[in-house]
């Protein structure tokens, strides 16, 4: 007598509708008993949210970056020495020496505003430092007086009156370099930038002269210093309101043993060295501005 299978499952049924389900179609059949295998599987079938791993401590904040401005260049050769020498190859040759101090400390990244013998505007120069959010500009020189007999380093911030005389004779000759520029190349006047000077920020101007504070204390030790060589006067190319940002006359190249001194790897060396000191003492004070946007 044949045995009832009114209520059993058809052959092989069951393990088409669990395949099905494994494969994710939903379209398993449902005979008695095989929803809940099919629902369980479909289920487990179903992608987990992603969820974005947790974050442990903090990203370090990037290296300060230093603008080092070469001054002159190209068409403008700056000062000429007594024997013949160049400001501009004095001061990118110093600035590059600067460079490779900064870099191989391993705490600074370094920016050049010309790293080769060319033209830049006064302008184009704080334009460089801002594109690259430069935490500090320094621009290096080492101009010529009428008074032969002077010599020795000096460092300037920005100021609308200048400290003396002879400080503002140098801002007059710096701002006067973009004639090489031609006539669409023009370096504001003295009294434009008396005028900007007043829209600095009071803590880029603070910034701007504890850095020239730590020049001077680095310099005089090994460096000959002017009387009084922390100055100030209009130069165009301090004018930035958000960086701090000082001038380095590393010496006169009218005086005949400043421009012999410069001429040498050595003493230009020493004098980068005094600088790297000078940036090390202003970003380890509690008085440095520490703008690391870059």
């Amino acid at each position: 007598m044949d045995a009832d299978h009114s209520g059993a499952r058809p052959v092989g049924q069951g393990r088409r509708a669990i395949l099905l389900a494994t494969l994710g179609t939903g379209l398993a059949a449902r005979p008695v008993g095989a929803g809940a295998v099919t629902h369980r599987a479909t289920a487990h079938a179903r992608p987990h949210p992603l969820h974005a791993p947790a974050i442990v401590g903090r990203a370090a904040a990037p290296l300060p970056l230093i603008m080092l401005d070469p001054g002159h260049g190209g068409k403008d050769p700056g000062a000429i020495g007594v024997s013949g020498t160049y400001e501009k190859h004095i001061a990118e040759a110093a600035a590059t020496e600067l460079q490779r101090q900064l870099l191989a400390s391993g705490a600074y990244r370094v920016a050049m505003t010309r790293a080769d013998d060319r033209f830049i505007p006064l302008e184009g120069r704080v334009e460089i430092a801002h594109a690259h959010s430069a935490a500090l500009f320094i621009s290096m020189h080492a101009d010529a007086l009428t008074d032969r007999s002077v010599r020795g380093a000096s460092v300037y911030t920005l100021s609308g009156q200048a400290s003396d005389a002879q400080s503002a004779a140098l801002a007059q000759t710096e701002n006067s370099a973009d004639r090489f520029g031609g006539p669409r190349v023009h370096a504001n006047s003295p009294e434009v930038a008396a005028i900007l000077a007043s829209l600095v920020t009071e803590e880029t101007r603070r910034g701007a002269a504890h850095m020239a504070a730590s020049v001077v204390d680095s310099f005089r030790p090994r460096i000959g210093l002017l009387t009084h060589p922390a100055r100030h006067a209009a130069f165009v190319v301090l004018k930035s309101a958000d960086i701090p940002s000082v001038l380095v006359e590393m010496g006169f190249m009218s005086n005949r043993m400043d421009e012999a001194a410069l001429r040498q790897a050595g003493h230009r060396m020493m004098v980068a060295g005094a600088m790297k000191q000078a940036v090390d003492r202003y970003f380890a004070s509690t008085g440095g501005v520490t703008r690391l946007t870059g």
